[in-house]
């Protein structure tokens, strides 16, 4: 992809609050997701973020906004994909379709545009709607791509080899579990599986007390691929649609005692939560930065490799963790921010995840899921998880509310947020993954 017209920091719109300093969505972004209003059974269906509202892509298609004749073929195809109840239609269509859309878009929402008239009936406020997981999700895998994660994570398991011998030859990833991925406003109880306490020689099933949020980004996948047909390096971002925050909730004691020989399994599979914003590749373009592998590392092997990646295969992406625990909202306390870190720090990118992912023939299918594992930095505020922010438990953080954690409590809210930002671009955000823990369920 390359920089266009929809990316011009020029660019304002008729929707006055998309131009607001700090907005997430401005009309440089144009995220996807699948809502309806809040306390009605109206039908799902796609919309577009601009502002604080949302474009209704099912009522600006009743309005003739995206004819052919206005739109292109392209556009309009993509927008009726755009405003079905989920957007798996869309992801598979392919980069061109998408990048139409886009384009016919943002000249409807500028200001200025001819279409404001037509389109302002269309607009539903953010507040006044609920979402919907925005794909048909058929698989979810996780990846482990921070290498500040896994040293940190490696050390408190393994002080002796804190990162093993394969982490820096392929990306490293375990399949998860799509059935209980849910969207943002997520709330869940608390997990109870094994736990093998210390000094103890039998395991006990208990409720999980090392209840824990991982700090990651989720990539949808768009054109899939056959079985038995690797995507090359080259190519593996064309079948991304895009990204959005995604939190893998793990409640590290069951996960100690369960993860060796296989890797994770209940201590995982219990809660994920998505935002519901989709940000396009597109859409990101102006924050790209080169990807670097130190010269003493192992260098990727060929099918992991290629020049575009090096030149522009990282994205500087702001991420953020914010936790309000139950009594802080009880008193007024506004949620705490717990780290911020960027995913320019990931050891492997993006395309290097679906290039290894489909190496041995592996199919993806639109609206699949990649997690790109807990996104820690290389400075101690920059963890993306309890896990390291307490060095395993024996540091707690201290809450406005005079409170201490370890890891989470009852009550609990866990906020992900993150946006783009740099000299010459507009501002960019994902919105929010909100999940609370619940008491555990007997």
């Amino acid at each position: 992809m390359s920089l266009n017209e929809t990316h011009d920091p020029a660019l304002t719109s008729w929707v006055d609050s998309a131009n607001a300093p700090g907005s997430d969505f401005p009309i440089q972004n144009l995220p996807f997701a699948v809502f309806r209003r809040v306390g009605t059974d109206e039908r799902f269906r796609g919309g577009v973020a601009i502002g604080d509202s949302i474009l209704d892509l099912a009522a600006a298609l009743a309005t003739g906004a995206f004819r052919e004749a206005t739109a292109g073929r392209a556009a309009a195809e993509a927008a009726r994909a755009a405003a079905q109840p989920a957007l798996n239609d869309l992801m598979a269509a392919g980069s061109a379709g998408r990048s139409a859309l886009r384009l016919a878009l943002s000249r409807a929402l500028r200001r200025g545009s001819r279409q404001q008239a037509t389109l302002e009936s269309c607009l539903v406020p953010q507040r006044e709607a609920e979402y919907a997981i925005p794909a048909h999700i058929g698989d979810y895998t996780d990846f482990y791509t921070s290498i500040h994660h896994a040293t940190a994570v490696g050390r408190l398991f393994r002080p002796d080899r804190p990162l093993l011998p394969n982490y820096k030859w392929m990306p490293i990833a375990y399949h998860g579990r799509s059935s209980s991925i849910d969207v943002s406003a997520h709330a869940f109880p608390r997990p109870t599986g094994q736990i093998l306490e210390s000094g103890s020689a039998e395991p006990t099933l208990a409720p999980s007390r090392r209840l824990d949020y991982e700090l990651e980004l989720g990539v949808f996948i768009g054109p899939g691929n056959e079985p038995g047909e690797r995507i090359p390096i080259a190519t593996a971002e064309s079948h991304i649609f895009g990204l959005c925050l995604l939190n893998d909730w793990s409640a590290r004691d069951v996960q100690a005692w369960e993860y060796q020989p296989l890797g994770p399994f209940l201590g995982k599979n219990f809660a994920t939560t998505i935002s519901p914003w989709i940000v396009t590749l597109e859409a990101l373009e102006p924050y790209r930065v080169p990807w670097t592998r130190a010269a003493t590392d192992p260098q990727p092997l060929p099918y992991l490799d290629s020049p575009a990646m090096h030149s522009a295969g990282a994205i500087d992406i702001a991420l953020e963790v914010w936790l309000r625990s139950h009594q802080m909202g009880r008193t007024g306390h506004a949620a705490t921010r717990l780290s911020r870190s960027s995913f320019k720090h990931a050891y492997w990118t993006l395309g290097q995840m679906v290039a290894h992912h489909t190496v041995n023939g592996c199919p993806l299918r639109s609206g699949d899921v990649l997690g790109t594992g807990t996104q820690s930095g290389p400075a101690p505020g920059e963890a993306g998880s309890l896990l390291e922010l307490t060095r395993g438990g024996t540091i707690p953080l201290e809450l406005p509310s005079g409170e201490k954690r370890c890891f989470l409590e009852d009550g609990d809210t866990v906020i992900l947020r993150a946006y783009c930002e740099r000299e010459g671009a507009t501002r960019v955000g994902f919105g929010e993954a909100q999940g609370r823990v619940l008491p555990v369920r007997e």
